[in-house]
């Protein structure tokens, strides 16, 4: 109890956590695992508050990743949420063994509709208002939640791995956020970077235009078996080069991590470029 308010006094005066989003151009590729992983590697500083939204809000699984069964979903909150507060929002917040707390997404597609921009961007503020981190885990592509998240978003990691479909689909999304002027928060990671394909980890950078993309070794085993019975592997397995990549990525975001501050809302660039596609199935 006295280091959840010790971490909520210290982001007073209208400063914030820093918000990841994780996204990926194809589905499949394991953003749920870095999800769940990099939140619990990051709490193990005893001194960060760290909170996961599962923002895949059709088809989540960041609970079913982490074993956790709760009453209270995105939807829920949706439905609470005029005059909600961050302390009454701690009480939709499923609480993992390690400290991380998370909100889950909806238990069924159909209720995804709930979560309006409004809804998504006033719950990022709340639990960006008492967490060091937040951590999103998106949806598959540049659906409308996604782009939002992304906008707001302090750093992007785009995961792909070195299948052709993959980079290919990688590549796109990267063109279009770099039309969209967020191309610089994004850091791309090869997921499965030693992973027997055509396409050689030490091809990515050129192909996707990235000087230092970030590697996460192939271990199907591991992460596989992290997911069948959720525990996270960087709880149990944290000598395997997996976790250790995974460590290592969170030591990087805590040696270089800045709070930001709240700043007044801009007229949103995604909602302008996008909107006109909003009712195209295609797109979204």
């Amino acid at each position: 109890m006295t280091s959840e308010h010790t971490g909520q006094e210290s982001r007073s005066g209208g400063k914030r956590g820093e918000m990841i989003a994780i996204c990926s151009a194809k589905g499949g590729i394991g953003r749920t695992v870095l999800a769940v992983n990099l939140a619990v590697a990051l709490s193990k500083n005893n001194h960060l508050q760290v909170s996961v939204l599962d923002g895949d809000f059709q088809f989540g699984d960041v609970g079913l990743a982490m074993d956790l069964h709760s009453a209270f979903t995105m939807k829920d909150v949706a439905e609470s949420l005029e005059g909600l507060d961050a302390f009454g929002l701690s009480g939709f917040l499923m609480k993992h063994g390690s400290g991380v707390r998370v909100l889950a997404a909806p238990e069924r597609p159909e209720q995804a509709d709930l979560v309006t921009a409004e809804v998504l961007e006033q719950v990022c503020n709340l639990l960006l208002a008492q967490h060091d981190y937040l951590l999103v885990d998106t949806g598959v592509g540049l659906q409308e939640a996604t782009l939002q998240v992304i906008e707001k978003a302090d750093q992007v990691f785009l995961l792909t791995t070195l299948e052709m479909a993959a980079i290919k689909n990688t590549k796109l999304m990267l063109e279009t956020l770099s039309l969209l002027g967020l191309r610089d928060k994004v850091q791309v990671i090869i997921n499965r970077s030693t992973m027997e394909s055509v396409i050689k980890a030490t091809d990515v950078p050129d192909i996707l235009g990235e000087e230092l993309p970030m590697y996460v070794p192939n271990d199907f085993a591991t992460v596989a078996g992290s997911l069948n019975i959720g525990i996270p592997f960087v709880m149990n397995q944290g000598k395997t080069e997996v976790a250790k990549a995974v460590f290592k990525i969170a030591e990087q975001m805590i040696s270089r991590r800045e709070i930001a501050v709240f700043k007044p809302k801009q007229p949103s660039l995604l909602q302008s470029l996008f909107h006109k596609t909003k009712n195209s199935a295609s797109f979204f």
